[in-house]
Parts: C-alpha cells; structure tokens; sequence
C-alpha cells in the first residue's frame, strides 16, 4: 500500500470519527466523564439550596423535602400532613414567586459535618437575609435549621433604572 493511500484511509477514518461525535451530539450522546471530575463535581451546601429554592418554584414537594433533615424535615412533612399536597404546592410557589434574586456567600465552616451559610432575597421592594444551617449526611448537604430572616438595608432598589 502506498504512502497516498494510507493518507486517504486514515483522513477518511478522522472524517468518520468527527462526523461521529458531531451526530452523537446532536442526538444526545454524552461522551463518557473522567473519575477525577466527577469527584470535583460535589455536591456543595449551595447547590442544596439552589436545588430547595428550584424545588418551590416548581412545586416539587418530594425534592423540596429531600433539601432538608431532622425536624426541619418533620415539620415540613407534617404541614403538608395538615394542609394537603396541592394547598402546600400552592403554598411553595406563591411564596417563591416574588423573589427577584438570591446571594448565597460561602458556607461557614462551624463541625466536619456542619456549615452556615448566609442567603439574601432579592425582593422588589426590599432585601432579606437568613441564615441556613446545613448538615452533612449520608455524604450530601441537607437543611438542618434556618434562623428568622431579616430585613437588609439596600441603598438601591430592584430594578431601579441606571442614570
């Protein structure tokens, strides 16, 4: 065999190989994902928060619940027990959907299996903070107790235009 034809063979097995992928992709394939990045692919005590505040905003009571543990986690199933799956779904989208924004700082390291972490809502008319308290369990983060919110002083407004 040539030196010509072995050039011809292995483009037309590079062509084939990119044409591949791009179709693959096209269609959905994912290409496999190395051990080392999914270990960086933790799990953080924001991503949990992200995940609860998502759950309300859709209505998914089961992975709004699977955000928290302990009595947090007791008490909400039982509100839910006396309200009723739709009043609760009900509940979590309406007290969801005035929010404009959120600020989630880096957790506060407080044991090996405890953080707290501050959060801001981006409101209209006004900012508040909460402070959430998250536990490690069974290797992920779960809500474990939340202070009362408080109002934040905000020098400028949601939404407020530019001048």
């Amino acid at each position: 065999m040539s030196k010509d034809r072995k050039a011809q063979i292995v483009t037309i097995a590079i062509l084939v190989a990119a044409l591949t992928v791009v179709l693959g992709r096209k269609v959905g394939w994912k290409l496999p994902v190395s051990l080392p990045a999914r270990a960086a692919a933790e799990v953080t005590p924001q991503d949990t928060i992200y995940a609860m505040l998502d759950a309300a905003r859709e209505g998914s009571i089961r992975k709004y619940l699977g955000s928290y543990t302990g009595q947090m986690e007791a008490a909400l199933k039982q509100s839910i027990a006396e309200q009723g799956d739709p009043s609760f779904v009900e509940y979590l989208k309406n007290s969801n959907a005035p929010i404009k924004g959120i600020a989630i700082t880096e957790p506060q390291q407080l044991t090996d299996s405890e953080v707290k972490v501050r959060v801001e809502f981006v409101y209209q008319d006004r900012n508040e903070v909460q402070y959430m308290y998250l536990d490690k369990v069974a290797g992920s983060w779960k809500i474990a107790r939340v202070d009362s919110t408080e109002r934040a002083k905000t020098l400028v407004p949601y939404g407020t235009p530019v001048q």
